[in-house]
């Protein structure tokens, strides 16, 4: 079986290849994209994890196999399949950068095989599901991917905002100041005993409003920090909403 497989590699013509290498390379092209696929499932924490998007990682590299083949050494056919596939629209948004990357991953092991570098194919998923792997466990990997927006109301003091910070810095991995604003009146609308309507305004103007996104260190808890907000003196209003959010870069 090997003499023949090399036999067949050594009488392999690129304008016309035989049904035996393109099964061959079909076949090693689904091992290593599957490979990157269920790579993807094990190191992957979110869980908007569809089905349809692990079938393409695995099928992927037989596509981009079996265009390599039909390009061949041609440049023509080269061209020519370039402008067939613009025709085709790709509706389909990969927001996360990740998974762009180990799009290309498999596509990048369906053309080494298409081109008959089982090496470089073999060997380039291996170091790549390797390198997955070892991000998943290391410091580099997300932990907390929620993103999460505190929103306090605190008395108008020129050193108020210093105190705030001192505090998110004991508790969070980062944060940043998204909005500030300064309250205006608000109006309440009330009932009076004879069941009459009663608009009554109530004054806010020793009041703002500070706006953070805010994520977590590994070892803080919620209630540990709405405890520590909480001590702030003249603290009128707090809320804390946590949400997964999409990258942005």
């Amino acid at each position: 079986m090997t003499e023949l497989f090399d036999i067949e590699l050594l009488n392999y013509d690129p304008g016309t290849p035989s049904f035996y290498i393109m099964f061959i390379t079909a076949l090693l092209a689904f091992f290593l994209s599957s490979l990157i696929a269920i790579t993807y499932e094990f190191t992957t924490k979110s869980i908007y994890r569809k089905a349809h998007f692990l079938q393409s990682l695995a099928m992927i590299g037989i596509v981009a196999a079996t265009i390599m083949h039909a390009i061949g050494d041609s440049v023509a056919i080269g061209l020519g399949m370039i402008g067939a596939l613009s025709i085709i629209r790709f509706r389909t948004v990969l927001d996360d950068p990740r998974n762009i990357t180990f799009m290309f991953a498999s596509l990048a092991a369906g053309i080494a095989c298409g081109v008959l570098g089982f090496t470089i194919a073999v060997t380039g998923t291996l170091v790549f599901c390797a390198s997955a792997i070892i991000l998943r466990f290391s410091p580099l990997s997300n932990a907390n991917e929620l993103i999460g927006e505190l929103r306090l109301q605190v008395p108008k003091n020129d050193g108020i905002q210093s105190t705030i910070e001192s505090k998110l810095n004991l508790h969070c991995r980062n944060f940043e100041l998204n909005q500030l604003r300064f309250l205006n009146p608000k109006r309440v609308q009330s009932v009076t005993e004879g069941g009459l309507p009663m608009i009554e305004e109530i004054t806010r103007e020793n009041l703002q409003e500070f706006n953070y996104l805010i994520r977590l260190k590994r070892k803080t808890t919620v209630q540990g920090l709405e405890l520590s907000m909480r001590e702030i003196e003249g603290l009128e209003g707090l809320r804390l909403n946590f949400q997964k959010q999409r990258t942005r870069l």
